[in-house]
């Protein structure tokens, strides 16, 4: 198994600053990276797939420098951008054959896993469809499927699940949770839903700073005790809704029920609430 060292990272695009002295270590298992757009995070993967030079810093791959690593380090990765780019005109049978083709992949491996990635990610049946005819959630399991062609030891997935519903979110769940026994994966989202139950780590990213990392139960110790739900009329919500982090708010008739993040009680009624990976996820982007 691989591990990750990136060091003193930074990149800086003329006058804004991307990513900001980031130290990290990465082993394997499933990376959760959490943060709004414009957090740095596609920044930060494009640099770990070897695309962007940092400004300043190093990435390690086994202690050794990527840039160096050259040919060897592009075999051990499998990377799925935010903005796919694809031929609309190939078939999806055929794109994937192509991608392999570019990944110097040996043909009677490649059609073997070619099979095994479509019947994967459902596309057996429409493999021989144009992928202009997709939808985007089609689109964006081909992405899935072609990130995974090399059976890659460093999975790198930027917003993967941008345009699936619901069902193939929880499918497309359910396979990176599978990956992660034997390789990094790092999935980047600011779907919080898409790495609660599956990352064995998160990382919380804001203003191209790393301010958490650790397992969910780390990252959430400071706010175990800060999350309430109260039952209060539209007037009093409005109020609270300026004053507190609000993560919940749901009409009952003639009053509102809220979630809110808070050190302090935030009513007399207010009740205790187990705290969720959302709560910890707005505390932080709120506080630091």
């Amino acid at each position: 198994m691989h591990e990750l060292e990136l060091i003193d990272l930074q990149k800086r695009f003329k006058e804004k600053i991307a990513v900001q002295s980031l130290n990290l270590r990465i082993e394997h298992g499933v990376y959760g990276l959490l943060g709004e757009n414009g957090a740095g995070k596609t920044t930060l993967m494009r640099m770990i797939c070897g695309i962007l030079e940092p400004t300043q810093g190093s990435i390690l791959c086994d202690s050794m420098e990527i840039r160096q690593m050259g040919g060897a380090y592009r075999s051990l990765l499998g990377y799925l951008p935010q903005d796919f780019g694809y031929y609309e005109d190939f078939t999806a049978h055929r794109f994937l054959h192509y991608m392999a083709a570019l990944k110097a992949m040996p043909e009677d491996y490649a059609r073997n896993r070619i099979d095994e990635l479509l019947e994967l990610v459902d596309l057996t049946a429409v493999k021989n469809k144009k992928l202009k005819t997709f939808s985007g959630g089609m689109i964006r399991r081909i992405g899935i499927a072609q990130a995974l062609l090399n059976d890659p030891e460093i999975l790198v997935l930027d917003e993967p699940t941008s345009g699936l519903d619901p069902k193939e979110r929880v499918r497309f769940r359910n396979i990176i949770s599978s990956l992660g026994k034997n390789r990094i994966v790092i999935l980047s989202t600011h779907i919080v839903s898409d790495v609660e139950y599956i990352a064995d780590r998160i990382m919380i990213m804001k203003n191209g700073r790393m301010i958490r990392t650790g397992t969910e139960a780390e990252i959430s110790e400071e706010v175990k005790d800060c999350v309430w739900k109260c039952l209060v009329s539209e007037k009093e919500a409005d109020r609270l809704n300026e004053k507190y982090i609000v993560s919940n708010l749901k009409n009952q008739g003639e009053q509102v029920e809220l979630r809110i993040v808070s050190k302090e009680k935030p009513t007399a009624e207010a009740k205790r609430q187990e705290v969720t990976l959302e709560d910890t996820y707005l505390y932080c982007i709120q506080n630091h």
